[in-house]
């Protein structure tokens, strides 16, 4: 079951956006003025469109698989998951990405050491759920680690962030969606800033001083004019999310996070009763 269950999860994944992403880029061609800009969004949406109808991947750049799982580990559980992949890898199809990092030799069928990344959790109630992100190289090129001085504050933040996206320009396909992880240590706030991305667009963190951040960001960054694929224009990222964690006194951690306008995600829960239950929007 977990198995037909990936192969779903990654099949939907690639080929449908979730609703609230494409809602943001509705928004953000209504609200252009720039010509070049509404070409731009206009040849998103129509590529969205196509993926959807045809059930083909909207990016040649199908990613590699990544997936947050909460429930009991066990070695049937991973061994369903990667079994998923491989047999995503051929029939939906996907884009085979995955290589070593020396040799560079493909291994065909998106599987590796320490791939697919899976991230466990503990149960969250009578279900294992799975979520899946696929990530292309694109964007997570343009990721980037910085260690503020905490004396820095929000504003070292905001600098470091504007930084990083005007420096990627159109290399991550904006308009992007941004994660932060903003704080705990090196490890975890890149795993935070990767989580951030996965959280609908549009829905502000419950921490206020992370969602006052959420909204300057996302002012300062529409403003930089870097615009859709980086040809200028008023969208830039369509949200910002931050997540947080306590640290050091003596540091400030800041993992930066990009994902492109193809920001992929799907989620399933499977129950005991042997339901599944699939949602590209995530669940609560």
């Amino acid at each position: 079951m977990v198995e037909e269950t990936v192969v779903r999860l990654m099949r939907t994944a690639t080929t449908t956006l979730p609703v609230d992403v494409l809602a943001a880029l509705e928004r953000a061609l209504a609200e252009e003025t720039e010509e070049i800009a509404k070409a731009q969004l206009r040849t998103i949406l129509e590529n969205i469109r196509l993926a959807e109808e045809g059930r083909v991947p909207m990016c040649q750049d199908t990613g590699v698989p990544i997936f947050y799982v909460s429930g009991l580990w066990d070695e049937g559980l991973e061994a369903g998951i990667r079994q998923g992949v491989a047999r995503a890898t051929r029939e939906v199809p996907l884009r085979p990405n995955v290589v070593h990092p020396l040799t560079r030799h493909n291994t065909g069928d998106n599987l590796g050491d320490g791939m697919p990344v899976v991230h466990f959790s503990p149960p969250k109630g009578d279900f294992i759920e799975i979520v899946h992100m696929p990530k292309g190289a694109g964007s997570e090129n343009m990721s980037a680690l910085r260690m503020l001085n905490p004396s820095e504050g929000a504003n070292g933040i905001k600098r470091a962030v504007l930084e990083v996206i005007t420096k990627a320009g159109g290399r991550p396909c904006p308009p992007t969606i941004v994660g932060l992880g903003v704080g705990g240590t090196t490890e975890e706030a890149a795993y935070l800033a990767k989580r951030a991305v996965l959280r609908p667009v549009g829905r502000r963190s419950l921490d206020p001083e992370a969602a006052r951040l959420e909204e300057d960001l996302e002012l300062m960054l529409n403003r930089s004019g870097v615009g859709p694929m980086g040809l200028g224009g008023r969208t830039t990222v369509l949200g910002v999310s931050v997540e947080l964690a306590h640290c050091h006194t003596a540091s400030l951690p800041v993992a930066i996070n990009l994902q492109c306008w193809a920001a992929r995600r799907c989620s399933a829960r499977i129950y005991p009763d042997g339901r599944v239950l699939f949602r590209t929007e995530g669940f609560e």
